[in-house]
């Protein structure tokens, strides 16, 4: 069956589920603890130890693990324990998130760190605007961006040959159905019912994994980031596009067709920002980086749509940047404090580019939350890889949820 066609749907049997649990409980355990002991794998986890090592010589042998070579030894008389770790010198794999102005393209070892990134601005010439002076996505067409994107992960394995790539995973914001593989609805893209996966699939000849990317980066949050074992995460994502994802005991709520996590058109009292939806006041409108970035035309600050030059003249000292960018950290707790009041989660991680560089930025954001629940909000843990890490983790948490199922012999 070739990799861009989804398998059939079917429901496994109840002892494949709990093969599929337990694999994925012991290797979450050599990712949270390795280099570790096989015996304190199975004091974990609960499983048998014979159930630990059985699992653990899969793993040997399909290359995600290996053994540790400093042994430690055991107390008193007996062999020494040789703790395993895993293997991230063998397999990446394959990271593309599209976002409004441009496409990043990456590589991710198995422990969620990038091996290698590209950007591909957006372009009716292929280069883009790099000052993201066209608010428009001009050039963002879909096969062009994904025939890019994949001629781009080609170049980067090609400089890596010793690399193996278990699969791809692909992030946007928008309307993204995970299990048919297809961005339903980007508007800011003017993307409708483009299947990714199968033409990304067709294009790198490699199994391809599609979310949304929200829901990607509480997946990443869980396996690498500062919120791995709370029991409930809302990440609240907050760029050209506005979303949020919730998870609870590591899984991640899609509703049906993915629908789960649209808040782009929650009002927020007080707003003056006119929406394409014909309200005034809706969250995405008030807190996108386009209407931060259009605030900042009109204050003479910088030109263009790109936020990170707004960041540049707050560090350089501009009273008016900065004051934007703590005001619109200060909205954006208010919003946390409306979706904890419905979630209730134990953790908030916000991807937001004022909280992720500047700490009077964060104060606004946990002043805005109230003092009752700042403590449980955190800036996102990927600050200088966020969109690589969110497509990677697409495919990590396939990998991790089912690792027995990455035998390279299958690619």
């Amino acid at each position: 069956m070739p990799p861009s066609v989804a398998p059939p749907v079917s429901s496994p049997s109840p002892s494949t589920s709990r093969r599929r649990t337990s694999a994925s409980v012991v290797l979450r355990s050599v990712l949270e603890h390795g280099p570790v002991a096989r015996s304190t794998i199975a004091r974990l986890t609960g499983l048998s130890p014979a159930s630990v090592t059985d699992y653990c010589s899969r793993f040997t042998e399909l290359g995600l693990i290996r053994e540790s070579e400093l042994p430690r030894r055991s107390q008193g008389v007996g062999r020494p324990h040789v703790p395993v770790d895993l293997d991230a010198t063998r397999f990446v794999v394959g990271g593309v998130h599209v976002a409004v102005p441009y496409t990043t393209v990456a590589l991710l070892d198995l422990r969620g760190r990038v091996v290698a990134v590209r950007e591909l601005r957006h372009g009716r010439d292929g280069r883009g605007d790099r000052d993201g002076r066209n608010e428009r996505a001009d050039g963002a067409d879909a096969h062009a961006v994904l025939a890019r994107a994949a001629d781009a992960l080609a170049a980067l394995l090609a400089r890596a040959p010793r690399l193996r790539c278990l699969g791809v995973g692909f992030a946007a914001g928008g309307w993204v159905d995970r299990d048919s593989g297809t961005v339903v609805e980007h508007p800011l893209l003017g993307w409708h019912e483009v299947p990714v996966r199968d033409v990304l699939g067709a294009r790198t000849g490699l199994p391809v994994h599609v979310d949304g990317h929200a829901r990607a980066l509480v997946n990443a949050e869980r396996l690498f980031g500062r919120a791995r074992g709370s029991r409930s995460v809302l990440q609240l994502f907050v760029g050209n596009v506005v979303d949020a994802a919730f998870a609870t005991n590591d899984e991640v709520h899609h509703g049906p067709r993915s629908q789960a996590g649209a808040i782009a058109h929650l009002p927020v009292p007080g707003g003056t920002e006119p929406c394409a939806c014909g309200r005034t006041g809706c969250l995405q409108a008030e807190l996108s980086e386009r209407t931060l970035c259009r605030r900042a035309r009109r204050a003479g600050i910088v030109e263009g749509v790109n936020p990170m030059h707004v960041v540049a003249a707050a560090a350089a000292g501009d009273p008016v940047a900065a004051r934007l960018l703590v005001e619109r950290a200060g909205a954006v707790g208010r919003a946390v404090r409306l979706l904890l009041d419905v979630l209730n989660p134990e953790t908030v991680v916000v991807t937001e580019v004022g909280v992720l560089h500047r700490e009077d930025c964060l104060a606004a954001l946990r002043e805005g939350v109230g003092d009752d629940r700042a403590a449980s909000v955190l800036p996102s843990s990927f600050p200088d890889s966020v969109l690589a890490v969110a497509g990677g983790s697409v495919a990590l948490d396939v990998l991790y949820r089912d690792p027995l199922a990455a035998s390279p012999e299958a690619i």
